[in-house]
């Protein structure tokens, strides 16, 4: 059983969130996959410097780790990618910004320590063939990558 399971109204698994932005500056929460939704993860941290939470959909969550660990260290020491922005990833796919319409619906633990108004963007991934989620080829058609918000193509 998972530890906010086990906290049945969450505050000590909240306490223990704190605890660890105040350690390491942001965590990731993951949330694995079940037969009819992908697995997903977002980071809990970044809304205390002022800037967007960052989430990942459609990746296990490790590999989704990795990828916002890598990302939030970045966004803290430049600025956070632009909606509509694609951005290489040195040995890692292409991703495309997309800013979340409803950010408070998904991410459960970083309104609990920053409330309602967070923003979020979402790290939207090609699959290896470099096609998007929008696109009805995507991963030959299965999908598997929600986009919780609209693009900004520009």
């Amino acid at each position: 059983m998972c530890r906010q399971c086990e906290d049945p109204d969450r505050s000590g698994y909240v306490e223990r969130l704190r605890e660890g932005v105040a350690d390491r500056g942001w965590l990731v929460q993951g949330v694995e996959g079940a037969p009819l939704y992908p697995p997903w993860a977002y980071t809990i941290g970044l809304s205390g410097y002022g800037l967007p939470e960052l989430v990942v959909t459609g990746l296990p969550v490790l590999a989704a780790a990795d990828l916002l660990n890598e990302m939030a260290a970045h966004v803290l020491h430049a600025s956070p990618p632009e909606p509509g922005e694609r951005v290489p990833l040195r040995g890692g796919p292409l991703i495309e910004v997309v800013p979340l319409a409803e950010p408070s619906a998904h991410l459960v633990f970083a309104v609990a320590l920053y409330g309602t108004e967070i923003r979020a963007l979402q790290l939207v991934h090609a699959d290896e063939r470099g096609r998007w989620p929008w696109s009805p080829d995507y991963r030959d058609g299965r999908g598997g990558q929600p986009v919780l918000g609209a693009r900004h193509e520009h």
